[in-house]
């Protein structure tokens, strides 16, 4: 939210370059902590769409998925009325809508559910791969950082680029722009389980707990 606040801005001349920009950071920002001691102790992700992928693949038990789900929304939420305390009104109003994501006009919802898909059971696909060695753990917080990057500097202007329920949860409520919000929950929550099946089927998968 923060740095969307400070990237969308009134200079039409550096717009192209906001999204590889803004992917660079949250990607940054994901793999710190995914190596901090906070993240390695809940696991690191904040994606409700990778939890229920981590529980498909047998990675994460399946009583925690919800409760998980439940506090990367509820996260999302405060993170964004935090950040409306702090930068105050400008937050709301356009361009920058509380961060809240949409996707290019040409787009319609088919095409930005199949891109959210697409991209969940690709990481998904990523993340079965990468946990199946453990020279594949230690450089998975690296992986996922740069995939976020790339997701977000490449589909950003397209589809919105968010791959994650969370991300988009909080922004559309307090901006009101729910519309599209059921594609940007659906459309990563299918790819995760898609992914998963995917990586079964390639013997990547362990049975989920």
């Amino acid at each position: 939210m923060t740095a969307v606040r400070w990237l969308v801005g009134p200079d039409p001349g550096a717009a192209a370059a906001r999204p590889a920009v803004l992917g660079a950071v949250v990607g940054t920002l994901l793999a710190l902590f995914m190596v901090s001691p906070p993240g390695r102790c809940s696991g690191g992700h904040l994606n409700p769409a990778v939890t229920l992928a981590l529980w498909r693949l047998g990675c994460f038990p399946g009583r925690e998925v919800v409760p998980y789900a439940v506090a990367q929304l509820t996260g999302s939420v405060f993170g964004v009325w935090c950040a409306g305390l702090v930068w105050g009104p400008v937050t709301g109003r356009p361009p920058v809508r509380h961060a809240s994501v949409r996707a290019d006009p040409a787009w319609g919802d088919a095409a930005v559910l199949a891109a959210e898909a697409g991209v969940l059971a690709g990481s998904t696909l990523m993340l079965a791969a990468l946990l199946a060695s453990p020279g594949g753990r230690r450089v998975l917080p690296y992986a996922v950082g740069l995939t976020t990057a790339l997701v977000i500097g490449v589909l950003g202007p397209l589809s919105g680029g968010s791959a994650n329920p969370a991300r988009q949860f909080g922004p559309a409520l307090l901006a009101g722009d729910t519309g599209r919000l059921w594609v940007y929950v659906l459309g990563p929550a299918l790819g995760a389980v898609l992914g998963a099946w995917l990586a079964g089927r390639t013997g990547l998968r362990r049975p989920p707990r």
